[in-house]
């Protein structure tokens, strides 16, 4: 153990080099493969070297544990839906806050251990993070689940309870520091779980890509700060590294929005997710449907066409349907591209992975920024299940609660043609101007099965 012991700094240091591999990999769908098992490799490394290093180990309990995890994680990956993962990753964050709280309880209650004031402090802040995480992330899944227990909360009285909780939080946390009051530490913990339920209950589902991004970073730093207390300087770099991306992906993602994160997360935008809304002068707005037929043949016959996934396509699991229309139209000579907005679907990447999923190829994805401009002079954009993202509202209507939003700028093409099951509003409960256009077609109905019978008019009419 004690020779083990001597190398043990180096075996992190190969292990922090890993993560940072991981995320420089994950930075691109072609390296996403590779980063992923470099950070498999850093864990594993991690906690062997944690393994030989911990005194007295209870190896019964420790293995038990990891084979439970291994088995029920194993299990999630391989049978969830590509519409649960949002809520999935949700919940691991959730997972992540619990440990650090649990961490933080057992150092605490650590017999005949005298913390010194920068351990209180550490051990303050890893716990109320932690405690945060966990019931914030619990709620975002509930909410991402649609549980009928994690509905949005609105109010005067929901500002001035938050600003209640927070400060009656940090008063606690700031008695223990001074003190080391056992019951003063867990009042805080107690009001850093409630503080973290009613954080994220007013925030509506518009906004809920932003919040598992945070959450994501709030993990991190959580992790970061039990670090600390352990001595642990592995945990302290990946949860930084966690921490810090997560937070920088939450920026980006706002700038997507055109919000600041303070807005996001206390402005209460989105709240009212699924409520009707009116065409605002008191006239009914008109749509132009058509079939499947009609698009397969205005696709056929266009040079260009741009596809528009949203969170329908995930509902629908069709993005196998999308890849095999994209495939049939190439071979009409079609140039197919796909165009994916920051904050489409219900967590950071998602239209990304559920394209990758499908096989579909990397260079045929493209980013709001680089297609944007190439929409005047595209001949048909096919927008599946997608709303917010491409609502004219957000560039030409200043009392739109989205205004000054960037947008994927669908509307500039030639024509328009949108999958949907109904005229309902999307998940931030705004109407979209785009689907009253002349030039947009309606195609309702299934989005796999609307696909499916698109490549058959391709392959079985089109030029």
């Amino acid at each position: 153990m004690t020779a083990f012991a001597q190398y043990a700094d180096w075996f992190y240091l190969v292990g922090s080099v890993l993560f940072i591999l991981t995320l420089r990999g994950l930075s691109g769908p072609k390296t996403a493969i590779m980063g992923n098992r470099y950070g498999m490799i850093g864990m594993t490394l991690a906690i062997l070297t944690t393994f030989f290093l911990a005194p007295n180990p209870v190896l019964g309990l420790i293995i038990g544990a990891m084979i439970a995890g291994a088995v029920i994680g194993l299990h999630r990956a391989r049978t969830v839906p590509m519409t649960q993962m949002p809520e999935t990753v949700a919940m691991m964050h959730s997972l992540v806050g619990l440990s650090a709280v649990c961490i933080a309880v057992a150092a605490v209650l650590h017999e005949g251990v005298h913390h010194d004031a920068l351990h209180r402090f550490e051990l303050f802040v890893g716990c109320f993070v932690g405690a945060i995480t966990f019931t914030a992330s619990v709620f975002a899944y509930g909410k991402l689940a649609a549980k009928k227990w994690a509905k949005s909360v609105s109010g005067a009285w929901v500002k001035p309870l938050q600003a209640t909780l927070f400060l009656s939080m940090i008063g606690f946390g700031s008695v223990y520091f001074v003190s080391e009051d056992l019951n003063a530490f867990y009042a805080m913990t107690a009001l850093a779980l409630a503080f973290g339920f009613i954080w994220i209950a007013p925030i509506g589902g518009g906004d809920m890509p932003v919040v598992v991004s945070l959450l994501n970073s709030f993990s991190g730093w959580a992790a970061a700060g039990i670090g600390f207390t352990l001595n642990n300087p592995m945990l302290i770099i990946a949860g930084s590294l966690v921490g810090s991306s997560g937070a920088i992906l939450s920026y980006v993602m706002c700038n997507a929005m055109n919000r600041s994160l303070l807005n996001v997360l206390f402005g209460g935008f989105g709240a009212g997710a699924g409520a009707a809304v009116d065409a605002g002068d008191g006239t009914e707005k008109t749509h132009r449907s058509g079939s499947a037929d009609d698009a397969a043949f205005l696709m056929s016959n266009a040079d260009s066409v741009v596809i528009v996934p949203g969170y329908g396509l995930a509902q629908a699991r069709a993005q196998n349907a999308v890849k095999e229309l994209a495939t049939v139209l190439k071979e009409k000579g079609v140039n197919v591209r796909y165009a994916i907005h920051p904050v489409a679907g219900r967590m950071p990447g998602h239209m990304n992975v559920l394209l990758a999923e499908a096989d579909v190829p990397y260079e045929d994805v493209c980013e709001m920024d680089e297609i944007n401009s190439d929409f005047a002079s595209t001949d048909v954009v096919l927008v599946i299940g997608a709303n917010d993202v491409v609502n004219p509202a957000a560039k030409d209507n200043p009392a739109s609660p989205i205004y000054g939003m960037p947008i994927l700028e669908a509307h500039r093409a030639r024509t328009v043609m949108v999958i949907k099951r109904s005229m309902a509003t999307g998940y931030a409960g705004l109407d979209n101007d785009l689907f009253y256009l002349d030039k947009t077609m309606m195609v309702f109905g299934d989005a796999k099965k609307v696909l499916e019978d698109m490549v058959k008019g391709v392959t079985g009419g089109g030029h």
